[in-house]
């Protein structure tokens, strides 16, 4: 169970889509690009809505944002380690461009559908975040979206259930756990890790508060299971 002590929020980011022009250098990760990953701490207090936070901003609307991914949870416990692996030693906060970093909620402890009040605010875990190549070229670390899912310190999404003023320094408050076995790690798991763990992604698939893009991913794969071989020409 989650110790409810240590649960905080410990930064909060904000940022819009900026566009970085290209160097020049020819190198893998130069050339021009348009992300919100650049987001920047905020002290004062900020409207988290349905939809995200008042002055942040997401860039790939298809793969970011939306009523399921109102907000980006990352744990603060990880960048501890992120700093030696990556030979950042001052790696920012909000570095993987996450809105929230927190203490407390951890991948292996945080639970789909759980319900946690921060301010005045009530949020639920939808989903594990799935790193693109965004970090990887911000940071020029060229496989660290894959290091990201092969570590499994992936943090997560969360949707807004009640709006309200949130603020770095506020405590949080787990309220709800109903499936406090389908933690964000598993669930992980079974997406990346287990493909032919049918029974798992059934299981995950019928998750009610599980992200709808998740849902529908596990379904297919359930269902691709299903379908009969071709047969050959003879």
């Amino acid at each position: 169970m989650t110790d409810q002590t240590t649960m905080s929020l410990v930064s909060l980011q904000l940022g819009k889509p900026t566009t970085v022009a290209a160097a020049g250098s020819n190198a893998w990760w130069d050339g021009e690009w348009t992300s919100a990953i650049f987001k920047q701490p905020v002290a004062d207090a900020v409207w988290l809505g349905y939809l995200g936070l008042e002055g942040d901003g997401v860039a790939d609307t298809k793969v970011h944002g939306g009523v399921d991914k109102s907000v980006c949870v990352y744990p603060a416990e990880h960048y501890h380690v992120w700093r030696s692996e990556l030979n950042q030693p001052a790696l920012p906060f909000g570095a993987f461009g996450e809105n929230f970093t927190t203490t407390g909620l951890l991948e292996e402890e945080v639970c789909v559908g759980d319900i946690i009040e921060i301010g005045e605010a009530v949020v639920q875990v939808s989903q594990p975040r799935e790193p693109c190549w965004k970090p990887a070229r911000r940071w020029q670390v060229k496989d660290l979206a894959a290091r990201i899912l092969e570590t499994g310190r992936t943090g997560f999404y969360c949707r807004t259930l009640q709006p309200g003023r949130v603020q770095a320094g506020d405590s949080l408050c787990l309220r709800q756990r109903p499936y406090p076995k389908w933690t964000i790690a598993w669930a992980n798991q079974i997406m990346h890790h287990t493909k032919y763990d049918l029974a798992g992604a059934e299981v995950l698939a019928n998750c009610g508060p599980l992200a709808g893009n998740w849902k529908d991913t596990l379904h297919r794969r359930c269902r691709a299971a299903l379908q009969p071989l071709p047969v050959p020409n003879q």
